[in-house]
């Protein structure tokens, strides 16, 4: 009886210590790939007036609050970031970063409001940006 004893607890640690390993190992491959930059991906910034007319309805049906959509024709990628109803003009919208990874296509944007010499109306605005990449079959993930 001694001796499971002894079995028991030099097993435990063995367990243990493979079952951290296998943990620690295993878990280096597990999202690497999604965030490591493959390459930054060129883009146009499209005026409402070239957009596809499908397009031009989706944005319409959402512009009063915050969205994020995609939409492709086979061609091409258009990314779409609305902000909302703000109450006034004079905003506009950056972007910061668009780039590939092995399993995703990432975008990031702000919102910038209009400065304190900007002579704005009263009238509530939409802001949205939309940018046209090469068509790619990955998911965007909006940052």
């Amino acid at each position: 009886m001694c001796m499971k004893k002894n079995r028991i607890k030099l097993l435990f640690p063995i367990t243990a210590v493979l079952l951290l390993f296998a943990c620690i190992m295993g878990g280096c491959g597990i999202g690497t790939s999604e965030t490591t930059r493959l390459r930054d991906l060129e883009f146009t910034v499209i005026s409402e007036e070239r957009l596809p007319d499908e397009l031009k309805a989706l944005i319409a049906e959402r512009q009063n609050a915050e969205f994020k959509i995609t939409y492709t024709d086979n061609e091409y990628l258009y990314i779409c970031v609305g902000y909302g109803e703000q109450a006034t003009g004079g905003y506009s919208i950056t972007v910061n970063d668009l780039y590939l990874t092995d399993n995703s296509i990432y975008i990031s944007t702000s919102l910038l409001g209009p400065s304190p010499e900007d002579r704005v109306g009263t009238s509530p605005s939409y802001p949205y940006i939309v940018v046209k990449t090469e068509y790619l079959d990955k998911t965007v993930v909006f940052e």
